[in-house]
C-alpha cells in the first residue's frame, strides 16, 4: 500500500496521541520512554521541512512531559523508495531549524530541552543511509573529540517480521500489517479483534477507516481525513463495513496487489540489469556524468550504487577473514 505522504494519512494518523503513544512504547526500546506522560503529550503544529522535500516527507513533533522537564520527539516520515544517502544531514537541519524557532519564540531557557529524531520509513528498497551524521564525513584528519555527532533514530517498517507485528498486536503493528499487503482476509479478523481489544475505540477506528480507504480508492486525499475520523460503536458493526467493502472491493484489491507484484519483479530485473551496466562501465573508468548518461540516473546515485558495492565485498572480505 505505499504511497505518498500526503496520500496514505499517516501524518494524520500519528497526531492521534494514542497512535503515537503506541509508536514510541512499542517500537523506541528505551528505558526513559517508561517515564514519559503521554496522557499530557501535546503535538506542535508547526513543520522544519525544506519545501524542496515537501512532496516525499512530512514531520511531527510532539512535547511530553518527563517529571518536571519535557522530552520532545521529532518524527520524519518517510516515503519515498529512493534512499537519501544525507538523511542525516537534513534530520539535524530540521532539529536545529526547531531549536532556533524554541529560541525566537520566548522564554529563558537555560538549557535546550532533549529532541528524539526518528525516521519512520515504509518505502520498498532497503534502508542504506548512515544513520550518524559523522559517518558522511571525512575521517581524516581527525578531529577527536571536536569531530560532529547526531544520530537519528531508524524505524523502517520492512525490516520487521508480520509474526513480530502479529505478536505486538495494536495499532500501529497492525498499520504496518497492511502497508506489507498482508493477506487481506486475515487483515479482516486481525482489524475486528483490534477493535475489541483496544480501549480506545476512536483511535482504533481511525486505522480501520483508513484501512477501508486505502482499499477503495488506493489514497486519502486531504479533504477525505474527514472520513477518518467516523467512530464505530461495535465490533459487529466493524464486521459488517469491512466485510461489505473488501467482498466488493476486496479480490480486485488483491489481484492489483498480485499485478504489482509481477510488475515489481519485472522492474527488479530491469534495475539488475542496468546496475551491472553501470558498475561494468565503472571498472573500465568512464566518468560519473557518462554512466549516468547512459543507464538514465542522477549522478549522485550512480556514486551511491558504486559505492554500495564496494561496501559490500569489504563485508565479505571481513567475513571470509573472521573465518581464516
Amino acid at each position: 500500500m505505499t504511497t505518498t505522504v500526503h496520500d496514505s494519512g499517516y501524518k494524520f494518523l500519528f497526531s492521534n496521541r494514542t497512535i503515537f503513544r503506541q509508536l514510541i512504547e512499542s517500537f523506541v526500546d528505551q528505558p526513559w520512554v517508561k517515564q514519559l506522560d503521554f496522557d499530557r503529550a501535546e503535538r506542535i503544529d508547526k513543520s522544519f521541512i525544506d519545501e524542496e522535500y515537501q512532496e516525499r516527507e512530512s514531520d511531527i513533533i510532539y512535547r511530553i512531559p518527563f517529571g518536571k522537564e519535557e522530552v520532545y520527539v521529532y518524527v520524519l516520515l518517510e516515503f519515498q523508495s529512493s534512499v537519501d544517502r544525507l538523511m542525516a544531514l537534513r534530520l539535524l537541519n530540521y532539529v536545529v531549524n526547531f531549536y532556533m524557532d524554541l529560541i525566537r519564540s520566548g522564554g529563558n531557557l537555560k538549557k535546550l530541552p532533549p529532541v528524539l529524531p526518528i525516521v519512520l520509513y515504509n518505502g520498498d528498497g532497503r534502508w542504506t543511509a548512515a544513520t550518524d551524521i559523522a559517518d558522511l564525513i571525512e575521517t581524516e584528519p581527525s578531529l577527536g573529540e571536536f569531530g560532529l555527532h547526531f544520530r537519528y533514530f531508524k524505524l523502517a517498517e520492512n525490516e520487521l517480521s508480520q509474526e513480530t507485528l502479529l505478536q505486538i498486536g495494536n495499532i500501529v503493528s497492525t498499520l504496518f500489517l497492511a502497508e506489507s499487503r498482508f493477506d487481506w482476509e486475515r487483515m479482516l479478523a486481525e482489524l475486528v479483534a483490534l477493535f475489541e481489544r483496544e480501549d480506545d475505540k476512536r483511535a482504533v477506528s481511525l486505522l480501520i477507516n483508513w484501512f477501508r480507504q486505502m482499499t477503495l480508492h488506493k489514497r486519502i486525499r486531504r479533504e477525505d481525513y474527514a472520513l477518518l475520523d467516523e467512530a464505530y460503536r461495535s465490533s459487529e458493526e466493524v464486521q459488517t463495513m469491512l466485510t461489505t467493502t473488501l467482498d466488493k472491493y476486496g479480490q480486485k484489491f488483491y489481484e492489483e496487489g498480485r499485478e504489482e507484484g509481477r510488475e515489481e519483479g519485472r522492474e527488479k530485473g530491469r534495475e539488475e540489469g542496468r546496475r551491472e551496466i553501470l558498475l561494468a562501465m565503472a571498472d573500465r573508468g568512464y566518468s560519473l556524468s557518462v554512466i549516468a548518461d547512459m543507464v538514465g540516473l542522477e549522478e549522485t546515485e550512480v556514486e551511491e550504487i558504486i559505492a554500495r558495492r564496494f561496501d559490500s565485498e569489504d563485508e565479505d572480505a571481513d567475513n571470509s577473514a573472521s573465518f581464516a
